[in-house]
């Protein structure tokens, strides 16, 4: 067996971990990983070699490492995807013997996650996940839309994905939402996508689902709360219109941000077209947190993220 390099060298390691295959000349390093390793832990030396030594041992290949380390806390984040025939208990086994006490590891496999949508009339939020859905462009399969109105029911047939709709009339917030976590409990969801759904989550409901919900809402907040946002931003002549994409927790628009974007405006844009403008940034912002948060790309650490795009 090959030895490992005597200093912790991670471009070297990765030589020898890379894997080529030769087809037709041509060299092919692009590949797909099997698994994604994700670990978080106080900051020591020889953290990277340690645990890419573990993969090297077991005869695995590294496709992509990312690390980072918050100089501020002096915590450490590492992001590995890698290919190969093991057993994931072994993996795991072998990294909790050499990290430190407190390590964060989850090792998943690079398969399709599931999540049912909330929504409630807008659609346009909607819609973009269920063209991206069918189309794969995201990588999840969407089981359900539940919704507190039928506006959007004949969409969601469309794309042949069963709707749910849950009316909250005459109900106090606490049955409703038991109503509603009832019909979700049906399906097998990794994550529930907040798709502009307009009720307000008790932190009762978010508990049953801890960094698995994901929020989009404009980023006015808190500045123009309320029902009509883009028309009170239009009558202050803001300058800018954007969307912040989050989790959710027990404070549902303070969770953890996962992306952000703005366009600008300017005085000639009536409040018709800031809204407009508006959802156009939101639909968009949401699909590229949703990527991050498919892909395992995203760590969350004291209602910060960490995210390796």
């Amino acid at each position: 067996m090959q030895k490992l390099p005597k200093t912790p060298n991670i471009k070297r390691l990765h030589w020898h971990l890379r894997k080529r295959l030769y087809i037709g000349g041509l060299i092919f390093t692009h590949m797909q990983p099997d698994y994604i390793l994700r670990i978080d832990c106080p900051d020591e030396k020889g953290l990277v070699y340690k645990i890419t030594g573990v993969l090297y041992h077991n005869d695995l290949n590294i496709i992509r490492n990312d690390e980072f380390v918050d100089r501020t806390t002096g915590y450490f984040f590492m992001r590995t995807e890698f290919s190969g025939q093991t057993q994931p208990e072994k993996i795991l086994s072998g990294l909790r013997g050499m990290l430190p006490n407190g390590v964060n590891i989850a090792l998943t496999t690079n398969q399709t996650k599931n999540v049912v949508i909330l929504a409630t009339k807008e659609h346009h939020c909607l819609s973009d996940l269920l063209v991206r859905g069918a189309f794969r462009d995201l990588n999840m399969n969407v089981l359900a839309v539940v919704s507190n109105h039928d506006t959007l029911q004949s969409l969601a047939e469309k794309f042949n994905v069963p709707f749910h709709c849950v009316p909250h009339e005459n109900r106090d917030r606490e049955t409703h939402e038991a109503e509603v976590l009832s019909v979700i409990r049906q399906y097998p969801a990794n994550y529930l996508i907040l798709a502009k759904y307009m009720r307000v989550l008790t932190p009762a409901f978010t508990a049953h689902f801890p960094n698995r919900i994901v929020n989009i809402h404009h980023s006015f907040l808190p500045a123009f709360i309320g029902a009509n946002p883009y028309r009170q931003a239009f009558d202050r002549g803001v300058k800018i219109v954007g969307a912040t994409a989050h989790f959710v927790n027990e404070n549902l628009d303070e969770g953890p941000i996962i992306m952000q974007d703005v366009i600008r405006v300017d005085h000639s844009k009536t409040a018709v077209e800031m809204a407009q403008a508006g959802r156009d940034v939101e639909k968009i912002v949401l699909a590229k947190a949703l990527k991050l948060v498919l892909e395992d790309r995203i760590f969350i650490k004291d209602n910060k993220t960490v995210i390796f795009e």
